[in-house]
């Protein structure tokens, strides 16, 4: 699923953020930047070892926040690393801390003269966050942000299951 915003396409694919040749993909990161599971764990697997020294020398992301790498052995020439809440019931700022990981990853995008990038669903893995939320909270986000960045040309949304997809699908009609 596509859909045009300003100068963007925003699109919807199932696949694997791995395999992605945008100028950046987004990596769902825990805060030491240690790697882990999930996408995370594929990223780095994927990547190489050169993303894990990068790591090493950051050291340390704060939830909502997002530093870059390089990409390693990926198509993608960086890697925009962001820390997602861990779900705790959504009265812990959950929804502001997410947002922010969004928004402050598009935020390195513009920083770093990029025209793509490519997102997983960013807390709603092992992190537990619901995924019509998590759905509805990146692209709001990224519709708001790309309607003023007009640098933007492509965010793609990358889905691992076809259950999270549709989930995004359905949050994007209602939003077009």
């Amino acid at each position: 699923m596509e859909t045009k915003i300003n100068n963007a396409m925003i699109a919807l694919v199932q696949g694997d953020i791995t395999r992605e040749e945008t100028e950046a993909i987004v990596n769902a990161a825990n805060s030491g930047l240690k790697g882990g599971g999930g996408v995370d764990g594929a990223i780095h697997r994927a990547g190489g070892p050169s993303i894990m020294e990068e790591c090493r020398e950051i050291g340390y992301c704060s939830t909502g926040q997002a530093v870059v790498t390089g990409g390693g052995n990926l198509k993608a020439g960086y890697i925009i690393h962001t820390v997602g809440p861990v779900y705790s019931g959504g009265n812990r700022g959950e929804a502001d801390l997410l947002k922010s990981a969004y928004l402050e990853s598009l935020k390195k995008v513009t920083q770093n003269r990029l025209r793509s990038v490519s997102f997983p669903a960013i807390s709603a893995g092992i992190y537990g966050y619901p995924p019509r939320e998590a759905a509805h909270i990146a692209l709001e986000t990224t519709i708001n942000y790309v309607k003023n960045h007009e640098d933007i040309e492509l965010v793609r949304f990358v889905l691992f299951s076809r259950d999270i997809y549709d989930v995004f699908s359905d949050e994007l009609k209602k939003m077009i």
